[in-house]
């Protein structure tokens, strides 16, 4: 408890890991706003121009995730362990990638996302980025614990609800879907969306470590 406190009272006043997380966060959470956008687009080149937009999105997200490890070189004392700030800026980025993975494979295969399987896992993506965003905010000042691990709990949900979309969803496309092109594109759809919430659970459980111990 003593070596907390005397932690706490050297603290940076200007808490610049805080401000890029919160952008981070913001960012990933656009970016599944996007996809939801793009998965309920009929139109394909319109579906290209959302695309490009996510693709723009992660590009501004590398940049942040880069001045977080930058910051980290520059700073001598850190608002929590070095190993967090890190292991969240990664994890943070990679659900990031994932997301922008899924919008790219939707057009680079040329696929129509009007399916069931696609839109269900979307929707869990951008549920777990709301959550993401409530728990990256919290960090903050740690003063809304229970809004915190109520976020965390609900991301781990939604990880287990996209394994059974997942496998149902692969389960479904077998037995209805007669070209083996589709199956193998659809797939892999399938798969990085259900990646994409992974990546949320990786970064929930870094926030879960940091709450466990400066709470």
């Amino acid at each position: 408890m003593a070596a907390n406190t005397f932690f706490k009272i050297f603290l940076p006043k200007d808490r610049v890991f805080y401000t890029l997380f919160e952008s981070v966060s913001e960012t990933v959470h656009k970016m599944a706003i996007s996809l939801m956008e793009m998965v309920n687009e009929s139109d394909p080149d319109k579906r290209a121009s959302i695309q490009a937009h996510i693709e723009n999105m992660e590009h501004k997200n590398d940049d942040i995730t880069h001045n977080i490890f930058t910051e980290l070189g520059r700073n001598f004392i850190t608002p929590f362990d070095r190993e967090d700030i890190h292991a969240l800026a990664s994890a943070l980025d990679d659900i990031a990638d994932y997301i922008y993975a899924s919008a790219k494979k939707i057009s680079f295969y040329h696929i129509n996302p009007n399916d069931t399987g696609i839109h269900k896992l979307t929707d869990l993506v951008m549920q777990g980025s709301v959550e993401i965003k409530k728990a990256v905010y919290g960090l903050r000042d740690m003063k809304n614990l229970r809004e915190m691990t109520s976020a965390l709990i609900k991301i781990n949900s939604i990880e287990n609800q996209a394994d059974d979309v997942f496998d149902m969803s692969i389960e479904m496309l077998f037995q209805n879907e007669n070209d083996f092109k589709e199956v193998i594109k659809k797939r892999e759809i399938y798969q990085v969306l259900e990646i994409a919430t992974d990546k949320c659970e990786d970064a929930a459980n870094v926030i879960e470590s940091i709450i466990i111990k400066y709470s």
